[in-house]
């Protein structure tokens, strides 16, 4: 008999994003979820960001295997990056696994062991017993979990709303989830992403109303734009179209792709005699055509971004052309969407969105579905997960004001570490964790210096000093050459390049260092003296590199 859980969140209780879990006893260590988010304003040139893996690979003979919630980036993204240095099995609903799957190949990774669950059947891993419980969400096939062990039982929500009228029928599982709340739940770890908004969230057959207005009304073509994950959102257009006798053209490499994984394991029904391919479009009158497509975020390689800057290929926009941008912005994407819908304006586009149309619904569960879970369950702890502190603090209140008693209450930061047993609960201490940055093939070579200076020379540029100095005496051949990139225009400002010359001709003449054995102390000298300078003229503190060279 173990004695004791420790839950180790690595990501996904500080942000949006990176959501992954760890669950470990003496003997077996879970992952729960292995997500990515996407790069902040302030991480110029970083691709995604991952968590950092270091406690799983440090601890790989405990680490026993994956198991996922759902298969959107925040949670499954950064598999590839733990499985090229862990290699265990993978654990998730069909559609998970099948868009998983086809990430991996990406990555070369065809040897990853997948075992494939369903809602309602148990398995085991180690000391823990698994039992998927259905949820909805915007995504398909989406599952929380009950975790079994010798302490008790731990309810893991994944993301989720309560959606009684699904697209596909099937509705969130409350009666399993109340069964497990009868029985009795040692923790409750809940998803707060939308716990500031009061009421409950829309159904996502809502969406369809408003998507039929659009469509009846347009006169022209129609381009939607959604994440390439809604298959749900996806399916809606789809019967849209029908509805509204349209052909559909799906494209965007992701869209593209995961619809054809949705199709093949009948998770999206779409007839072969609705759709056409991109080269097809214009064969077909414009008030019979929608256009499927990726960049609802306004990232800049995407689909919609392509359109709107006038250099995709095929697709260019028409003033009779309607554009639905049918998703969230996420935090920190909001001026690169507001960009973009500016420039399908001005080429003449009707552009719905959520901020002036109803052409979306979250997947997430607002205050009154949050405060139903956790009276089904009636859990003895509470953490909330997945969020902002501010939206996790809301739901901290939310928990306390249903008669959840504060001290069990845990809101906890990522790397801290909950210990779980059957008569008690404490934090216990907290593991080194944190973001992982992936720029282009580098993960976990772009640290918090290189994107400090990398900030620099986007906001004050760089100055470059060159010394030439005779290899043999040590002695200047010539006086030192100043170039700068994005401090100034230089043609303009040769008077201000003269005084530095002259600076640092004078520092070096003036010095006692010998110029031949001290080059480092003399590039040490010569950076403060050009910073000072510069900021004393220009109040600017740009990048200074110091280049002696000996010939």
């Amino acid at each position: 008999m173990n004695s004791y859980v420790k839950i180790i969140p690595l990501g996904g209780l500080e942000e949006i994003g990176i959501n992954s879990t760890v669950f470990e006893t003496e003997n077996d260590m879970v992952l729960v979820d292995a997500g990515l988010m996407f790069p902040e304003e302030d991480m110029l040139g970083v691709d995604i960001v991952i968590p950092d893996f270091g406690y799983i690979y440090e601890n790989a003979e405990k680490f026993k295997a994956l198991v996922l919630t759902h298969a959107h980036e925040d949670h499954v993204g950064a598999i590839p990056y733990l499985l090229q240095n862990a290699k265990v099995p993978v654990y998730g609903t069909k559609l998970t696994l099948g868009l998983v799957r086809e990430k991996l190949k990406e990555f070369k990774l065809g040897d990853v062991e997948m075992i494939e669950i369903e809602p309602r059947k148990k398995f085991s891993i180690g000391d823990f017993e698994f039992e998927a419980i259905r949820t909805t969400h915007s995504i398909v096939d989406g599952v929380g979990y009950a975790i079994n062990s010798s302490i008790g039982t731990i309810i893991h929500t994944g993301d989720f709303k309560i959606d009684q009228t699904p697209v596909d029928g099937r509705p969130f599982d409350i009666l399993k989830f109340a069964e497990y709340g009868s029985n009795g739940v040692k923790l409750l770890m809940s998803d707060s992403t939308n716990a500031n908004n009061p009421g409950f969230t829309g159904s996502e057959k809502n969406i369809r109303k408003a998507l039929s207005s659009i469509f009846f009304s347009s006169k022209g073509r129609i381009l939607l734009v959604t994440f390439a994950s809604n298959i749900h959102r996806i399916q809606q257009v789809i019967n849209t179209a029908i509805e509204t006798k349209r052909k559909v053209c799906i494209t965007g490499k992701s869209m593209l792709q995961n619809a054809t994984i949705a199709r093949q394991l009948d998770y999206l029904d779409i007839p072969d005699s609705i759709l056409i391919n991109e080269q097809d479009i214009d064969n077909y009158p414009e008030e019979k055509v929608v256009v499927v497509t990726t960049g609802s975020q306004g990232e800049p390689m995407s689909g919609l971004s392509r359109i709107a800057l006038g250099e995709h290929k095929r697709i260019h926009i028409k003033q009779t052309d309607t554009v639905v941008i049918s998703a969230k912005a996420i935090p920190g994407n909001e001026r690169a969407i507001l960009k973009i819908i500016n420039s399908l304006m001005r080429k003449g586009a009707d552009v719905f969105f959520e901020g002036n149309s109803s052409v979306h619904v979250s997947g997430h569960a607002s205050q009154e579905e949050l405060k139903l879970m956790i009276n089904m369950i009636r859990p003895e702890y509470f953490i909330p997960i997945h969020g902002e502190y501010m939206m996790r603090k809301k739901h901290t209140e939310l928990a306390e004001s249903l008669g959840i008693d504060k001290k069990k209450i845990f809101n906890l930061d990522n790397g801290d570490i909950l210990k779980i047993s059957k008569d008690d609960a404490e934090k216990v201490g907290s593991i080194k964790t944190g973001r992982v940055f992936v720029d282009g093939k580098g993960v976990g070579d772009v640290a918090d210096l290189v994107l400090r200076d990398r900030l620099r020379l986007s906001t004050d540029g760089f100055v470059v000093v060159v010394v030439i100095i005779n290899n043999m005496t040590g002695e200047l051949i010539n006086d030192p050459e100043i170039i700068t990139k994005g401090l100034l225009y230089e043609e303009k400002s040769q008077k201000l390049l003269r005084e530095a010359t002259m600076m640092v001709k004078n520092l070096i003449n003036q010095s006692d260092i010998n110029m031949k054995t001290d080059a480092f102390e003399i590039k040490k000298k010569i950076r403060k003296a050009m910073n000072k300078f510069l900021y004393k003229k220009l109040m600017r503190s740009p990048m200074v590199l110091p280049i002696i060279m000996e010939i």
